[in-house]
């Protein structure tokens, strides 16, 4: 209740407690006329008088409450309605940032379904590359043979397992270092060397890109000697003595 309202009841009970104290000490032996007025004004505040009085104030007050009850009903609604927006705005924004992550989620996901189908496109255009084993030979005369009829093969060089065996082992018996220093070739300086007896100038003409240029390497010496043959003799199988 406002504070005005409480000095307005008490100001208008202390008038009339004033004034009835005011009318109860007027001597006895006052004139007629005094007690006439003392009457009249103890009949200006009468009991139904000072209910009225109290009515008012008690209506004054009801009031006064209502409105302080209305005050507050008033504040407490705008305080909700802050809460509900607040509420509400809070529901976009996570609403928002859930829609922001579903989008982003499904971006990534279609942005991998196409590498994976680009990846699966590129393999399907790749030819497929079919390995092969690197071919193995033993170290040994036979290996030397084999070796070189493969090398001989992939360059066009005629010649058999046969013909080369047959001329190594009449030449040199099948030791890759060995050499001839008795020879007209030795004596000219230029001794004949390695399985198949090649003197260094006809090695260094018809030696085979790919093999090694060491002339007592034995593949070497043998694919190089088979190139010379063939072309002089059309294939090392031709030969059958000194060539």
């Amino acid at each position: 209740m406002p504070k005005n309202t409480h000095k307005i009841a008490l100001a208008g009970v202390a008038t009339l407690g004033a004034a009835a104290v005011a009318f109860t000490v007027v001597p006895a032996d006052a004139q007629t006329t005094t007690r006439e007025a003392a009457a009249s004004t103890r009949v200006a505040y009468s009991s139904e008088q000072l209910a009225g009085v109290k009515a008012d104030i008690t209506d004054q007050l009801a009031g006064s409450s209502v409105k302080v009850d209305a005050i507050e009903a008033k504040k407490k609604a705008a305080a909700d309605a802050v809460k509900k927006a607040a509420a509400a705005k809070k529901a976009a924004a996570a609403k928002k940032a859930a829609a922001a992550a579903a989008a982003k989620k499904a971006a990534a996901k279609k942005a991998a379904a196409a590498r994976k189908a680009k990846a699966a496109s590129r393999s399907a255009q790749r030819p497929q590359v079919k390995l092969v084993s690197a071919k193995t030979y033993s170290n040994n005369l036979d290996g030397w043979i084999r070796h070189s009829l493969d090398i001989m093969k992939s360059k066009g060089i005629p010649g058999s397992y046969s013909g080369l065996h047959r001329n190594i082992m009449r030449e040199s018996s099948g030791n890759p270092y060995a050499i001839n220093d008795w020879d007209i070739n030795a004596i000219n300086g230029i001794p004949s060397k390695g399985l198949l007896q090649v003197i260094p100038p006809t090695f260094a003409t018809y030696h085979v890109a790919g093999t090694s240029w060491n002339i007592y390497d034995p593949v070497a010496n043998i694919t190089a000697a088979a190139n010379y043959a063939a072309h002089r003799y059309g294939s090392i199988d031709n030969v059958n003595s000194a060539y």
